[in-house]
């Protein structure tokens, strides 16, 4: 059964691929295991007929690839070294499944395409997966069976394929061209012929119906070997402390030996790399030196130069030593700043080490490492916006990119002194020498610390020492209290009394230095407003010891009321200030109204009213005042008559006026100043009300430092519209000559006890006005109780009879506007005509007659005519024919009659009279002589002139 079980190697194998698994499949199925236990048993008969003396063994394990190439031990890789390619193939008993570089189509080379193997598995397993030649004579033949064998439930063809090469060379199986049975193995020979003693290599190619995979071969020549222990134990180690082995190593290859070699904390190796010839020896340190306690183990890898690796394990165990302190706290007494004081620390080290120590910062390693990268970090963030800046500058001035490599070289080196440098414990407050330094075994050191305080308080540090045999850093704690100066006053409550408001008073304190050094101080005032007003002389200063100060407080405040102020004295050094209170109470001054209200009265709408009133200033500081009256109005100042009277275009006060902010009525003369100790201001209280109703307000006063309305003074008013009305509601002017003024007078009276203010109201504009209506004083003041005459003046500018209206304005009345209506009638200019006709009599025919027609104008105006004949062919004229006859005035015509024949004749003069009547005045004239007329005249002779025949 030995050759039936080591003949499992395809009954055992998984499906094919690239990487090799660890898991097995193996064959349930009891018929297939029969079958196959068959085919075993015919392949080791055909080994035996086989002529190689090289045969694979019969039980092969399928494993991943790590498996097949795990690292060995110096004494394994010797033993396996010292192996022939006949031994050495004889005792392999792991393979990996092949790494597959293609796949193909099964449909060309076979009607199977349904395989039970997954595609990551070859259809075949080699064995071995790589083949390996060693220890070989130059010029000899090696051989070595390769098997495949067919891992799928189908008969599959398979085929090795192999680049040219003069060392190696395949055989294959004579039913090559035959499908291969499953579970049964294709056997090929691999010859190898060496030329000399060296590595080589090749690869094979295998093609299935359904993938290529590749089968590696190596012949390995020469070989350095280097005669390191299997392990190497450090045993029990000092924590923290370097314990070193030397290893004497000799190459007993055939090989001269390159290598290096790795390892890893708390393990280190020196040298770590070297070369060796053959025969020869050379000794290795191998330190451990434990950062913490408890077992620790490693690997030494030998890396050779021809790939190969080695492992030594390593092992050993830390543990503390008897090394501590004499007291893990430290207390030092009371010192005064700028002073110094000291106490002493033991390390005792009760082993047989030379324990080295350190004084750090920092509790553990990974705080002290946080801090680095920390600073690492700053350092790099700082590079980044230096260097940003520099290149900015580096815009406006080229020839700085020139530093740019002194900047970079800077940082770096700064980068190295963080990274590399331990960080020792460094303090202005504490001082510990020897930062650094070696106890010797069973020996003492003693370390001394210094208190250097800047202020007065307690100072509290925590130090670690960092020395070797000890895993967690020792303790240290420091504590130390700092004094500073004490100084004191020589009372420690101030109480003023009553002083006024304004006025400087003057105080001394003294300062006492009780302590043993200089005392730096300065005066602090409160932040309150009425701190401000103490004054300090001197603010700071210096106080030797034993010393005294007097300081001047001098006070002046314009804030009444009790006051209770804390001033605090700092002395440099010292926490706690030095406090001094000062208590009292600041008065203002006194002052009255000499009336105990203003009563206005009724006053009239829009007329200013004035009351006088004097502010009196019973104390003895000046007080400085400003007068108001809350709840007048924010708007523009009120209007007064006068205003309204001046400005004729602004609109009459009525409720479309009103504006949406209540205007300001109240005027105060003066409404601030200072008035003097015992002294008084006279003080004028206007009131111009634009507003119908009742005052019930007051004069308030604020006095400065003080307070707002600090007194009040009653004002009562009443603003009242009179009632005014016309006497005569219409007004006749009677007939009125066209554009001539008339001028007649309304009665207006005003019933109440106030005066009050009208305002004619402009005539509103027409295109083409029938009558033109002003007035020469169109507004005006009537007093109380009385009736004034206002004129009216009427222009008609059309005839006829016409009625108009004219409105009469209240100023700050809301009711309707006052109606008078007006009657006149519009009449043209008067002329008389004479005489009303015109008779010429007998006048000789053909020759100009001429008559007078006087007009005679008996208006006011212009009397504008046009004078023409009733005829179109009249035998008159009339000159001027048209024209102006100005008021009460005369004008003459003359009409001119030019007869042309003996007859008589009558026609008639039209005279229109613009805006007024048309006059018709009859003319007739007789004619006399004779109508015949020569164009040259017969006497006094006639001369006819030259005659032709």
């Amino acid at each position: 059964s030995g050759s039936a079980g080591g003949f499992k190697l395809g009954m055992a194998l998984l499906s094919g691929g690239g990487v090799c698994e660890k898991k097995l499949l193996k064959m349930t199925s009891r018929r297939l295991e029969e079958s196959m236990g068959a085919v075993q048993m015919g392949l080791v008969n055909m080994f035996k007929g086989f002529q190689s003396k090289v045969l694979p063994p019969l039980n092969p394990k399928v494993v991943t690839e790590e498996e097949v190439n795990r690292m060995l031990t110096p004494s394994e890789f010797l033993k396996e070294m010292s192996l022939t390619t006949e031994q050495r193939l004889a005792k392999t008993r792991l393979m990996c499944r092949p790494q597959i570089i293609e796949l193909l189509d099964m449909g060309e080379t076979t009607h199977q395409k349904f395989s039970g193997i997954d595609l990551d598995q070859a259809l075949f397993q080699p064995f071995p997966s790589e083949i390996i030649f060693q220890n070989y004579t130059p010029c000899e033949v090696y051989e070595v069976p390769l098997i495949l064998r067919n891992n799928d439930k189908i008969p599959r063809l398979v085929k090795v394929v192999e680049e040219s090469s003069p060392y190696f060379k395949v055989i294959s199986p004579k039913d090559i061209s035959h499908k291969v049975a499953p579970g049964v193995p294709s056997i090929f020979r691999i010859l190898f012929t060496p030329e000399e003693n060296k590595d080589y290599s090749h690869t094979l190619t295998c093609v299935t119906e359904r993938e290529k995979f590749i089968v590696p071969i190596k012949a390995r020549g020469a070989r350095a070997i280097l005669d390191f222990p299997d392990k190497l134990n450090f045993s029990t180690c000092p924590v923290k402390y370097s314990t070193q082995k030397i290893l004497l190593v000799r190459n007993i290859g055939n090989k001269n030996a390159v290598f290096h070699i790795k390892t890893c904390r708390p393990f280190s190796v020196e040298p770590a790399v070297g070369t060796l010839n053959v025969g020869e020896s050379m000794q290795l340190e191998v330190e451990f030196e434990p950062q913490s306690v408890g077992d620790h183990s490693g690997r030494l890898i030998v890396c050779y130069d021809t790939g190969e690796k080695v492992f030594v394990s390593l092992y050993g165990a830390a543990i503390d030593m008897n090394i501590r302190l004499d007291k893990n706290s430290l207390t030092i007494e009371k010192t005064y700043i700028s002073l110094a004081n000291k106490r002493t620390v033991t390390i005792h080290n009760r082993s047989n080490i030379i324990a080295h120590f350190l004084w750090k910062v920092f509790a553990t390693q990974q705080e002290e490492d946080r801090e680095k990268y920390r600073a690492r970090d700053d350092l790099i963030k700082e590079e980044k916006d230096e260097t940003d800046e520099f290149f900015e500058e580096c815009i406006t001035d080229p020839l700085l990119r020139e530093r740019l490599s002194v900047l970079s070289q800077t940082f770096a080196n700064q980068r190295r002194l963080v990274q590399g440098e331990s960080v020792l414990f460094f303090n202005n407050i504490f001082t510990v020498e020897p930062l650094e330094g070696d106890v010797w075994p069973n020996s003492s050191a003693e370390i001394t610390v210094y208190f250097n305080p800047l202020e007065a308080r307690l100072y509290q540090q925590t130090i670690y020492c960092d020395i070797s045999g000890r895993e967690i850093r020792l303790p240290l704690r420091i504590k130390g209290e700092g004094m500073g100066p004490k100084i004191h006053f020589n009372f420690e409550l101030l109480d003023i009394g009553k002083v006024f408001t304004g006025s400087v008073h003057c105080y001394e304190a003294i300062l006492y230095n009780k302590g043993s050094i200089d005392a730096l101080f300065n005066v602090t005032p409160p932040t309150s407003a009425l701190g401000a007003c103490f004054v300090f002389c001197p603010k700071e200063g210096i106080i030797e010891p034993s010393g005294v100060q007097a300081i001047q407080i001098s006070f002046s405040s314009t804030i009444l009321g009790n006051f209770e102020e804390a001033f605090l004295v700092n002395v440099n050094g010292s926490p706690e200030p030095v406090k001094l209170t000062i208590r009292g109470c600041v008065t203002g001054p006194t002052f009255h109204f000499n009336v105990p209200a203003l009563h206005f009265g009724d006053v009239s709408f829009g007329f200013p009213h004035t009351l006088i009133c004097s502010l009196n200033n019973t104390s003895l500081v000046p007080m400085t005042f400003k007068l108001r009256v809350p709840g007048d109005g924010l708007g523009h100042k009120s209007i007064s008559y006068c205003e309204q009277n001046a400005d004729h275009k602004r609109p009459s006060w009525t409720k479309e006026e009103i504006s949406s902010m209540k205007p300001k009525e109240f005027t105060v003369t003066p409404d601030c100043g200072t008035i003097r100790p015992q002294g008084f201001a006279a003080i004028r209280v206007t009131l111009c009300s634009n507003t119908v109703q009742k005052y019930e307000l007051a004069l308030v006063v604020d006095v400065e430092g003080i307070g707002e309305e600090v007194l009040a003074l009653l004002i009562t008013a009443r603003c009242i519209v009179p009632a005014l009305h016309l006497v005569n509601t219409e007004v006749d002017f009677g007939h009125c000559f066209l554009k001539y003024p008339y001028e007649k007078t309304l009665q207006l009276a005003n019933q109440d006890d106030l005066p009050g203010f009208y305002e004619v109201q402009p005539q509103v504009c027409e295109e083409v006005p029938a009558v033109l209506l002003s007035s020469p004083t169109p507004s005006g003041v009537i007093p109380p109780s009385s009736t004034i005459h206002i004129p009216l003046a009427l222009e008609t500018q059309v005839t006829g009879e016409h009625r108009s209206t004219v409105y009469i304005s209240i100023f700050g009345s809301q009711d309707p506007p006052l109606v008078c209506h007006l009657k006149s009638t519009g009449e043209g200019p008067v002329i008389y005509v004479h005489p009303n006709q015109v008779d010429f009599g007998s006048i000789y025919v053909l020759k100009d007659s001429s008559r007078i027609l006087n007009l005679c104008n008996q208006s006011f105006i212009p009397a504008f005519f046009r004078a023409c004949m009733a005829h179109k062919k009249s035998l008159w004229t009339i000159e001027p024919n048209e024209g102006m006859v100005p008021p009460e005035a005369d004008i003459q015509l003359a009409l001119t009659a030019n007869l042309n024949d003996i007859l008589t004749f009558k026609d008639c003069v039209i005279l229109d009279i613009e805006n007024s009547s048309t006059y018709r005045i009859p003319v007739q004239a007789s004619g006399i002589g004779s109508t015949i007329v020569s164009d040259k005249p017969f006497a006094p002779e006639l001369n006819l002139g030259a005659q032709f025949r």
